[in-house]
């Protein structure tokens, strides 16, 4: 069997919630830490790992510009998403007291998240590159007054103790990972379940173009429910967008919907189509 079959590649250090992110949806996998997110894309690309567990959107940070621009890149596919609930965890050295602490790492956003907790402790804040990057830090430098804020899977995997947990301000805080694969698996259709389908496009250089170009999905009422536009040159001249719709491309209102896109639209490509996860759905799903 090709070893690249068994692996899922992310970004960033070990304990990372996009290494907790693959432990939940592929534990039959192994997880391969990358230093950034074109090398996890990248070595699905090459064939070296089935999958990559890539971070799109946070419900408190907002997108991972870097994908936008990464993804026209390769030829590859979405096949799932996944929803992550961070859940921050103050941890230290085994043994070490609330009371010892005199100070705390962790990455800007996740310190930002921790702000107002963190100040109750009267912690003094260092920035760090990641989270489980601030605990493998912690982990070697034996300091009991020094603590970080990362995942409950970085607390296993350093030998840290967690001090607080649910340590954030406030919850809900949520990540959207997709998974992607070099081929496409777009799964059947079945009437009695929720899909979404996401698409990169470029409109045409004429008046109305991107009225124009989405008007058939309102019009076969298909629900968007993500719009992002970027630049897509040097130029700033050109502008492209993301688009998810919550449709199957065998459906027939779906099927009309593109055809009015592609004629309006001067580039589009299918990113994938794969089941809505059940986040969408939960009574405390939160719109990101």
């Amino acid at each position: 069997m090709n070893q690249s079959n068994d692996i899922i590649a992310y970004q960033g250090h070990k304990g990372a919630y996009s290494h907790l992110a693959c432990c939940r949806v592929h534990p039959e996998l192994r997880a391969h830490a990358c230093a950034s997110f074109a090398e996890a894309m990248f070595m699905v690309e090459r064939g070296e790992a089935r999958l990559a567990m890539i971070p799109l959107e946070n419900s408190t940070a907002g997108r991972v510009e870097e994908i936008y621009r990464l993804m026209p890149k390769t030829r590859l596919h979405i096949i799932d998403e996944h929803f992550e609930p961070v859940n921050h965890c103050l941890l230290a050295l085994p043994g070490t007291k609330l009371q010892d602490l005199r100070t705390v790492s962790s990455h800007p956003q996740a310190l930002a998240q921790c702000d107002g907790n963190i100040k109750s402790l009267k912690l003094e804040q260092t920035a760090a590159l990641d989270t489980a990057g601030a605990a493998e830090e912690l982990s070697l430098s034996k300091n009991p007054t020094h603590a970080a804020i990362a995942s409950s899977l970085a607390a296993e995997l350093y030998n840290l103790e967690i001090i607080k947990d649910n340590f954030q301000d406030v919850n809900g805080n949520t990540t959207r990972f997709m998974i992607l694969a070099k081929e496409s698996r777009m799964p059947a259709f079945e009437a009695d379940k929720r899909y979404l389908t996401t698409l990169m496009f470029r409109v045409r250089n004429i008046p109305a173009a991107l009225y124009k170009a989405l008007g058939g999905f309102a019009t076969n009422g298909l629900n968007m429910v993500k719009l992002e536009s970027y630049m897509s040159s040097d130029t700033m001249q050109v502008s492209s967008f993301h688009l998810d719709v919550e449709g199957h491309p065998h459906q027939p209102s779906m099927q009309h919907a593109l055809q009015e896109l592609n004629f309006f639209a001067s580039e589009v490509r299918v990113m994938g189509t794969y089941p809505a996860h059940p986040f969408r759905t939960s009574s405390l799903s939160i719109e990101i």
